[in-house]
């Protein structure tokens, strides 16, 4: 009966520590020790947009992503690699130089536009949303993420017309 216990208690151990084990494989970082444990990570973005919400015009309602790591890029904006602006008043000069930027930053994370699960999108005028939109679609294709666009006063330098951050998951 002891040894009947102990069994159970060991199964149910290994069933519990299986499932956090393979989170934890998938999101930790290379194993330094040396050691090769054959374990792959893997991620999983699933795109939903339940009939109740109403059809999204360019974002996806719901995004799911599991395993892998997550990746967060901060604002980007209509600098060059000198930090010049781009575009100076000119909205889709400036967006082409953000998600530029963005295609930047997420490659140096080893990821591209269809690991993003999650954009926000700042703007100085809601007026220039179908600009932006245009130009979105041409470096998302029909990957979108789940999105947030708002229109703000300000921004951290009176030149930028627009920001854009965000979040990727990746198994790589």
């Amino acid at each position: 009966m002891r040894n009947a216990l102990k069994t159970l208690l060991m199964l149910v151990t290994l069933t519990a520590g299986t499932a956090a084990g393979r989170a934890q494989q998938s999101t930790a970082p290379p194993d330094s020790s040396g050691k090769n444990t054959g374990a792959k990570p893997s991620a999983t973005i699933r795109r939903i947009n339940p009939p109740t919400l109403g059809q999204p015009n360019g974002y996806t309602h719901v995004v799911v992503a599991t395993g892998g790591r997550t990746i967060y890029i901060a604002g980007q904006t209509a600098v060059d690699s000198h930090g010049d602006i781009v575009g100076r008043g000119d909205f889709r000069a400036q967006a082409k130089q953000a998600f530029e930027n963005l295609k930047t930053a997420l490659a140096a994370a080893g990821v591209g536009f269809g690991d993003v699960v999650k954009v926000n999108y700042y703007v100085l005028d809601m007026t220039n949303a179908p600009v932006l939109r245009e130009i979105r679609n041409s470096y998302l294709g029909s990957a979108f993420p789940a999105s947030t666009l708002v229109e703000v006063r300000k921004l951290a330098r009176d030149e930028f017309m627009l920001e854009i951050e965000a979040i990727a998951v990746s198994a790589r």
